[in-house]
């Protein structure tokens, strides 16, 4: 039997070729080096600035889309009238198909009762109009617990108490503090009745950033506006419905709009405050616009940089076509030479971006006007998918426009190149 050869694998030329110029010792000195830095650079901080602008855009939209459901749920259902304001004025039944738990539509992790009244807190020396909004048993206090920068929750568990937790913004501008009492006066449906008086006491305080909700709320105790209303126990003034998914609520309103009976109505958290949403929106475009920019600019450098790669090693072009070698194998050596500039780019990019935002993350450096912003610090949000789809996408889209420039090879004859200075 004649002994078996082993074949050696097939060599990829144009790679070994790239790899060799890339290696060259001369590479540094040549006259293409200082343009290389300046391509690499600006990939870097192209992905940099990616990174920055898309982890600070979707953070600061989460963000804030959670703080204004978890004042206000993700659809609010409530009797179908003309009031537009935030406070009960029609109460609403407890026993409804869908509470304690709404069956008939997926994706709905909670539904809590509540009810609203306005007010005015009354003290020594000032006074502040207020909405309380009363809770129940069911409210789901995870959700605003990690505004709470003092104190507790109240406990509504067992017998009708006092205790209400209120806004840092309302207790400086009241002279009030964690375990202080205080005046409230409800006015009665009908204006020539004295109003009701109710004394609460402070066991928590919250800061939301959102001055809309800081400026107004106090929560405590359903049970207080259930009898200042005149209502029955199975009464509330409306119902905050949770969802899993954010990215589904127009779906879920619309479901639960259909599940719920004609007298009630349901609101969208994105409808209530479509203002704060719609100003939301506007951060997709400037990520869009950011995005654009950075890729235009790391690929008007690269294919600079190509060009000049190209021009350097003319001679060598002229050499490999007259040993053989076709126009697309040529172009591909220089493409392997611009792809490992792409890669250095991004390395230094992504660890410079990354390590911003990680930063911010445990840190918190920058900090935000909440009146403007809604937020007291920079939140981040660093998503691994969207990394790597940044990443994916410059080199995907830098090497189609780098196709371009290459394609100046098949003009370059052998013999003139051979004897190019």
């Amino acid at each position: 039997m004649k002994p078996q050869i082993k074949q050696k694998p097939n060599l990829n030329l144009e790679y070994f070729i790239a790899k060799r110029l890339i290696t060259a010792k001369g590479r540094k000195s040549s006259i293409s080096a200082p343009i290389i830095k300046i391509a690499v650079s600006a990939i870097a901080i192209g992905m940099v600035m990616m990174i920055v602008s898309v982890a600070t855009g979707i953070g600061l939209q989460q963000k804030i889309r959670q703080k204004v459901s978890a004042f206000n749920g993700h659809i609010i259902i409530t009797n179908y009238d003309d009031n537009q304001s935030q406070v009960s004025v029609t109460p609403v039944s407890i026993h409804q198909e869908f509470y304690p738990k709404f069956k008939n539509v997926q994706g709905i992790s909670h539904v809590q009762a509540v009810a609203s009244k306005a007010g005015i807190i009354r003290t020594a020396s000032t006074f502040e109009g207020i909405i309380y909004k009363g809770v129940g048993k069911d409210y789901q206090w995870t959700n605003i617990k990690e505004y709470i920068t003092s104190g507790r929750t109240p406990n509504l568990m067992h017998n009708l108490n006092n205790e209400v937790i209120i806004s840092e913004f309302l207790a400086k501008r009241l002279n009030l503090k964690l375990g202080d009492t205080f005046n409230t006066f409800f006015m009665k449906e009908t204006g020539n009745q004295l109003p009701n008086l109710r004394v609460f006491k402070i066991v928590g305080i919250y800061n939301s950033g959102i001055q809309e909700f800081d400026s107004a709320y106090i929560i405590g105790d359903i049970r207080h506006l259930q009898r200042i209303n005149k209502w029955q126990s199975d009464q509330v003034g409306a119902f905050e419905v949770f969802v899993d998914d954010f990215t589904q609520i127009k779906q879920k309103g619309e479901e639960v709009y259909e599940q719920t009976n004609s007298t009630l109505d349901t609101q969208t958290v994105a409808e209530k405050y479509y203002y704060i949403f719609e100003w939301l929106e506007l951060f997709d475009f400037n990520i869009i616009v950011i995005l654009v920019v950075m890729i235009a600019v790391a690929t008007i450098n690269m294919v600079v940089a190509l060009l000049v790669l190209i021009l350097e090693r003319t001679q060598m072009i002229g050499i490999l076509k007259a040993l053989g070698a076709n126009n697309w194998s040529v172009r591909k050596v220089f493409l392997y030479n611009a792809f490992y500039l792409i890669l250095r780019g991004l390395f230094w990019g992504n660890l410079i971006g990354v390590g911003l935002v990680l930063i911010q993350q445990y840190f918190e450096l920058i900090k935000l006007n909440p009146e403007n912003y809604y937020v007291n610090v920079a939140p981040v949000d660093l998503n691994w998918l969207y990394l790597l789809a940044l990443n994916l996408g410059t080199v995907l889209v830098c090497l189609i426009v780098l196709l371009v420039p290459s394609y100046i090879i098949t003009k370059i004859s052998p013999v003139r190149a051979i004897r190019f200075n």
